[in-house]
Order: structure tokens, then sequence, then C-alpha cells
């Protein structure tokens, strides 16, 4: 499933034809959403924001497109009138003079008013998102010792929404590593150093990855093993989907654990529980 920073591309994305502009057309296409094609078009788009998973399209007058789940749906933008080439179906379609977002295949869309948005019941229980420009280290730190979070396992903490919204596999595993901490590892644990390098490395590894469009290397590593022939899979990652091949680091063969029901990438040594 796409993670943050892919959301946050995507509604880049959507942005750069919507936001400032007039929706001149509006097509809905699940039933439950039609009544509100009539009240979309002569409003204009002021923004388009995530919140972790979910992305809001906001409209002037106080509606806002709600969209969740991406490992189905997915966005096009092109110039009017050309299509995408898709066999998925089209759910959602809005048009400017000059310029289409389309919504294919996704099924969890709502058209929200400012308070239904205040009481959405996922909206309501996610932390931060990840990429929130507002978002500190030292509000991580604060999470990470918090009641609800203090005594959780890395491996499942860092899969749950409610931490951090946004937050996903492949950035879960690229972090731990990064801070040289084992799934197992409970923030209650932890020395105040590892804490501080934890909160810093979840910042730094979620924002390389918007900036690069999904690679969690350093540049540095990056420029490295390109030089040396490596593909954009070979040198995207440090650790995720790296299992049975060397750390970079102390050449351990990195091993797949489960946590959260889901493959978590480790190297034994350098992530020693």
């Amino acid at each position: 499933m796409p993670e943050g920073p892919e959301i946050r591309l995507a509604a880049d994305a959507v942005a750069k034809v919507l936001v400032g502009r007039e929706i001149v057309a509006a097509s809905l296409h699940l039933p439950a959403l039609r009544r509100f094609e009539k009240r979309l078009p002569g409003t204009t788009v002021t923004a388009v924001d995530t919140r972790g998973k979910a992305m809001l399209t906001r409209f002037d007058n106080g509606l806002s497109l709600y969209s969740h789940n991406q490992l189905y749906g997915r966005w096009y933008t092109t110039r009017r009138p050309k299509l995408p080439r898709t066999n998925r179906q089209q759910r959602v379609a809005l048009h400017t003079e000059t310029h289409s977002a389309l919504l294919y295949s996704a099924t969890d869309i709502e058209i929200l008013t400012a308070e239904e948005e205040s009481r959405h019941p996922f909206l309501r229980r996610i932390g931060p998102d990840i990429l929130d420009r507002s978002l500190s280290k030292q509000r991580i730190l604060d999470r990470l010792q918090s009641q609800p979070f203090r005594n959780r396992a890395l491996g499942g903490l860092y899969l749950d929404q409610a931490f951090l919204a946004g937050n996903g596999n492949y950035l879960r595993s690229e972090i731990l590593w990064a801070s040289g901490l084992h799934p197992v590892s409970r923030p209650a644990d932890l020395e105040p150093e590892e804490l501080e390098r934890l909160a810093k490395h979840t910042l730094a590894i979620a924002r390389r990855s918007y900036r690069t469009r999904g690679v969690t290397a350093p540049a540095g590593a990056v420029r490295d093993r390109k030089a040396r022939g490596m593909n954009y899979s070979q040198y995207r990652f440090q650790v995720y989907g790296r299992d049975g091949l060397p750390c970079y680091s102390c050449e351990t063969a990195i091993e797949r654990l489960v946590s959260g029901s889901r493959g978590v990438f480790i190297c034994p040594d350098c992530q020693a529980c």
C-alpha cells in the first residue's frame, strides 16, 4: 500500500491542476455522492491536503472531497479533453477549463462538510501527518513517551496510524534500521539518546522519501550505488526487501521478521535487541 510520501506526491499532482482554479464540471459516479454534483461546479479548489493515507480536496463552499484506500484507487491528472488509458473504473472527475483530475477505482470516497470532517471516525483517530510541515522532532518524542504509546513494541507502533499518520511498512524498516533499534524494543525501555535518534530519523527518512519520490537511502549512498551500476530497486532502500543480502553497514545478512502481521526487515547485528 502506498505510504505517506506517495499519497502526498499524488496530492501535489492534483493540487497542481486544481488549486486556485474554478471547477467547471464534476462527475461523481458513486450513488451516495451524486447529490453533490451540482454543488461543485462554480466552486474554486482552495487546497489539496493529506492526512496520512487519506486525501482531502477542499472547495471554497466549505465542502471537502475525502478519498482513502489508495491501494486500489488512483488519481490521474490530464489536460482536457484527454483521458488516461486504464481499465480502472472512474469514480470522480473534476474539470477546470484546461485540466482534469480523475479518481479511478477507489471505494472509500465521501463529500464532507467541515463539521462532518471534524467528527469523521478515521480522521478523528489518526495522529499527526508524518509529512506535516509543523511536525517537529520534539512532538514525536512527546508521542513516543506518552501513555498510549510508550509501552508498545516499535514494530507495531510504527504501523499504527494513531501514532503517526502516513507511516507504513517500508518507512518502518528504514527508520528502525537507521536508528539501530529492533522492532521488539519499546519506547519506555530506550535511553534518551536512542529516543532522540529515533525521532530524528523518523522525520528525516519520511521527508527524504517524499523529496526523492521513494528513495530512503542517503544521497551519498545513492550516488555510490549508481556508480557501481545499481538500478533503482537496488539503491532505493537500506534494508527493506533486502532479506538475505548483506547489510550496507556491517555486511551481516538482512533478515525478514513478521511484526504487526507484516514483514519488517532488520540487520540482526546493527539492531540487536
